[in-house]
């Protein structure tokens, strides 16, 4: 089994806060991530399949492949937007970076599988000092 890694960037705005929360335990809570202003990142996605190397072609699969499905899929979707407001794969859902690489994983997955590969890990830095990453383990959070 073998591993490939796609890097792919995109900036957006998000805000931690739970509506039924005053603002004080918004601000206890998540800090100055719960800005009712919002606040932004430079994420950096790393997407990881595993698979054979197919023997005519060398390839696990095309990373070119998989960079346009992750730009079709992902990057589309919530470059320079508000991850809260705007982007429709997070609709109702916190915006931590913990729920978006789960949700990340939920929306490649299947486009993966079609070209015979399986995902490994999705991996997203928030900041150059925090990131998640996600294998596809069950978990229990609802998100």
């Amino acid at each position: 089994m073998l591993y490939i890694t796609r890097r792919e960037t995109f900036n957006a705005a998000h805000r931690l806060y739970r509506e039924d929360y005053d603002d004080q335990t918004n601000l206890e809570i998540f800090g100055k991530c719960s800005n009712p202003n919002w606040h932004g990142h430079n994420y950096i996605l790393y997407v990881t399949v595993a698979g054979e190397v197919n023997p005519e072609t060398g390839f696990i699969l095309n990373l070119k492949t998989l960079s346009q499905i992750i730009q079709d899929t992902i990057i589309a979707k919530i470059d320079h937007k508000n991850i809260n407001l705007e982007v429709d794969f997070m609709k109702g859902k916190m915006a931590s970076t913990e729920i978006l690489t789960i949700v990340i994983w939920e929306q490649l997955e299947d486009e993966i599988k079609k070209l015979g590969a399986r995902l490994f890990s999705v991996k997203l830095y928030e900041t150059e000092n925090n990131f998640v990453e996600y294998k596809g383990e069950k978990t229990n959070t609802t998100i």
